[in-house]
């Protein structure tokens, strides 16, 4: 059965707990209360662990089953932080918090983890430990890195760690994995160009910072196209620009903000170099300056093939092989989760959301027909992982 029974019997349950989440979104690091709602349910099933505060406000809880034979911990990840974004559906569990919404799924998320914890403390039939991680600040805070540097592995002894995320497009019930890298790296980057202002009536008497900005932005579309191999992946995208106040002003300073993506070390090296050489000669051609500076960034998310298969094995025994894609193509989006995996062995799964709107939209709302399915994978990935008389 792809949803198992007993948590298809506390299903609704679950889908009240997600309304809850999703009409209460916290940002990044400030979810006390979504904290506190996790830490509540946790000790409420019966765990043999709640720990709180770890990487500022993440919660760990461990369930131990009914083995005795094995000292084995298995790492279960879910994200809590929502986005600030004014939701715009007229739900009758809408955001009550101006400006922030669960526009990623982070709600699902939790909830399918919070099932998972339910089912696993009421059963306990595997020998081990279930080590479930309920992290903040996975939207642009490293969260992830925040808890692994807090001694996450350490502390409970995880031996291996998964993780898991909603896809609006894929059909409810299906799953999709990959070995090697799923999700991209990101780096984001901030260019300031320094010319001479003036007045937009004697340009011969200024350097136009604009006008070398607008070559540096045509420029920086070459990175891709003409220094990388065209069958590997990356994007190079400037996405703010601020200069000026008056329309009869040349600018002195012109500033680029953007962000970088890819899928390799290599790569990501390759375009931070050829970025810094292209703003500094471009500009020094023109007689400007130009300056880049690289801010917070994810490594690439990448899946380690055993911990894949696996993954993709109790996924398949679940739902079928019909509705587990064992080569999704990986995506230019990028996941704190990868800093849990450069610790430890493991696989990061997409599961299917259904008909929903994308991603970060002010539309989106996580499928709640989905959390059945990710709570059985979660509960069934224990069980085949750490089983009973091994």
């Amino acid at each position: 059965m792809p949803v198992l029974e007993r948590i298809r019997d506390f299903a609704d349950t679950m889908t009240a707990w997600r309304h809850d989440l999703h009409a209460h979104p916290e940002l990044l690091y400030d979810v006390e209360r979504t904290a506190a709602f996790v830490a509540d349910r946790l000790r409420e099933f019966g765990c043999d662990a709640v720990v709180t505060g770890i990487g500022r406000t993440g919660v760990v809880g461990v369930i131990r089953g009914n083995g005795t034979s094995s000292n084995r911990a298995i790492g279960l990840r879910a994200d809590m932080d929502a986005l600030p974004i004014q939701e715009v559906r007229d739900l009758p569990y809408r955001s009550t918090v101006a400006g922030k919404m669960h526009a990623c799924g982070h709600d699902g998320h939790t909830t399918m983890l919070l099932g998972a914890a339910r089912y696993l403390a009421e059963t306990r039939d595997f020998d081990g430990a279930a080590v479930l991680i309920f992290q903040p600040a996975e939207e642009g805070g490293g969260g992830g890195e925040a808890m692994v540097e807090d001694g996450l592995m350490e502390r409970f002894g995880i031996e291996s760690v998964y993780g898991m995320h909603n896809i609006p497009g894929m059909a409810v019930g299906t799953f999709a994995i990959r070995p090697g890298p799923i999700m991209a790296s990101t780096d984001r980057f901030t260019l300031t160009i320094e010319g001479r202002g003036g007045h937009a009536a004697l340009p011969q008497n200024a350097v136009d910072s604009v006008l070398v900005a607008s070559h540096v932005i045509i420029a920086l579309q070459s990175i891709v196209s003409r220094n990388l191999d065209p069958l590997k992946s990356a994007v190079v995208s400037v996405c703010t620009l601020e200069a000026g106040e008056a329309f009869n002003v040349l600018p002195q300073r012109v500033t680029m903000r953007g962000t970088m993506r890819t899928l390799s070390q290599d790569m990501r090296t390759l375009i931070k170099t050829r970025i810094a050489t292209l703003v500094g000669e471009i500009a020094g051609g023109f007689g400007a300056s130009g300056v880049v500076e690289f801010g917070s960034s994810y490594p690439v998310t990448e899946n380690h093939p055993a911990e894949t298969d696996f993954m993709a094995d109790v996924a398949e025994a679940l739902v079928g092989a019909e509705n587990v894609d064992r080569t999704v193509p990986p995506m230019m989006t990028a996941e704190d989760f990868s800093y849990m995996l450069d610790r430890r062995p493991g696989a990061y799964m997409f599961i299917g959301n259904g008909d929903s709107a994308s991603l970060h939209h002010p539309h989106y709302d996580f499928n709640d027909a989905a959390a059945p399915y990710g709570a059985s994978l979660w509960a069934r990935l224990i069980e085949t992982a750490l089983p009973l008389g091994a």
